[in-house]
């Protein structure tokens, strides 16, 4: 029993992953894709930057869908369903015809990887044991770099000079892999074992469980560190080519560094997840804001190509493995019946974030403040998340 059990946690976190690589090259493919989308549509800055708020739009509403219904009818037929949708809008882009009808399949695209990710990282978590959970959502969430990676070195090829061919790859890998989902990937054990133990109670059908006297403290700290922490993420995220240019570097060194930023953040995924279950969960919210801060100031500071590229290998490790250790975190605080909805949910808030983040350092950098008010910006959110994440350790149970 012990074996079957874990050759279905190494299937499940290996699905999970793949569906992570997925998402990767999505995040990826909106800006490598935009200067030949730009061309074909014929739209303005004003048009792209609505196409681009379209994607994360539809992260929001896809997390807050696809967390709810995970938890009521199972991850699996959820997740399998969310794939499906994302597959066939993003070959959609590739066919629509109009400024709207781009809108509309960006939006949908995005709706379906979003209502994925609440339930990646529920199976990844549910197919291990507590102890493990920090390490399985670590290695199945570095499939996110690896992903953009790929897809930075496919879009330097002659394949990727096609932004159409962006797209037809983003939407047959899914359908490549929704057949593995529906053969191989188990239904999550807890999910299964809670609809036996407790037949005749449903799943909650609205998220006020996530507002109960036990939960809406955990509820409040855990969505106010997801929405300040992918605040900055995304600042530095949007920041980053724009910091390369003002530094005077070219295309192919900025691509360089950019290769450098999601290599070390696969890394800093793993690493960050293992310590989540080896260590106190104190010491890695420190180290892993302390290092976000540290990349922060690193690529202000960065004056040569050598240091840009260890700049951005820094900030990568400590930027998308802090995501991984937050998603591992959700899966921690809340129970089986609910689990799914509540990282659903803190996904949602922190995809709000990510929308602000980018518009609040593209106002700061019009006003001129350049890279030092950016910072600046950025130092407080920092501060207020690690003091969040530290009270939410102390709501937890002992055991975490």
């Amino acid at each position: 029993m012990g074996g079957s059990n874990k050759k279905h946690s190494i299937i499940t976190v290996v699905i999970c992953f793949l569906i992570a690589v997925i998402e990767g090259l999505d995040i990826q493919a909106a800006g490598i894709a935009a200067a030949g989308i730009r061309e074909h549509f014929g739209l303005d800055s004003s048009q792209l930057g609505i196409f681009f708020s379209a994607g994360i739009l539809g992260l929001l509403l896809g997390a807050l869908i696809g967390g709810r219904y995970a938890d009521r009818i199972g991850r699996k037929k959820v997740l399998i369903w969310s794939v499906a949708t994302f597959a066939v809008f993003t070959l959609c882009t590739v066919w629509v015809n109009s400024f709207y009808s781009l809108l509309v399949v960006r939006l949908l695209a995005g709706a379906g990887l979003g209502a994925a990710m609440p339930n990646l990282i529920t199976l990844a978590s549910e197919a291990v044991s507590p102890a493990q959970r920090g390490r399985a959502v670590g290695l199945m969430y570095c499939g996110m770099p690896v992903g953009a990676a790929a897809l930075s070195y496919i879009a330097s090829l002659e394949f990727g000079a096609d932004w159409k061919n962006i797209f037809y790859l983003g939407g047959l890998l899914p359908i490549i892999v929704i057949p593995i989902m529906v053969k191989f990937l188990p239904e999550s054990h807890e999910f299964l074992q809670s609809r036996q133990l407790q037949p005749r109670i449903e799943t909650p059908s609205s998220f006020k469980p996530l507002f109960n006297q036990e939960n809406l403290l955990r509820t409040l700290l855990v969505w106010g560190s997801y929405f300040l922490t992918l605040m900055v993420v995304y600042i530095m995220l949007s920041w980053l080519p724009s910091l390369f240019m003002e530094l005077g570097f070219s295309r192919k060194e900025g691509s360089t560094a950019q290769f450098f930023f999601m290599v070390a953040a696969t890394v800093g995924t793993i690493i960050l997840g293992i310590l989540t279950d080896r260590w106190k969960k104190a010491y890695v919210i420190v180290l892993m804001y302390g290092g976000i801060a540290a990349g922060l100031f690193s690529l202000n500071a960065a004056g040569s190509l050598q240091q840009i590229y260890w700049a951005a290998a820094l900030t990568g490790a400590f930027v998308i493995g802090c995501q991984g250790v937050l998603y591992a975190f959700g899966s921690i605080v809340y129970p089986t019946n609910i689990r799914a909805s509540g990282v659903g949910m803190a996904s949602a808030v922190g995809r709000v974030g990510a929308m602000l983040g980018p518009a609040i350092a593209g106002q700061l950098l019009s006003a001129g403040f350049g890279a030092v008010g950016v910072i600046s910006a950025a130092i407080p959110c920092i501060i207020i998340s690690v003091i969040l994440m530290l009270f939410l350790v102390r709501c937890l149970p002992a055991q975490t």
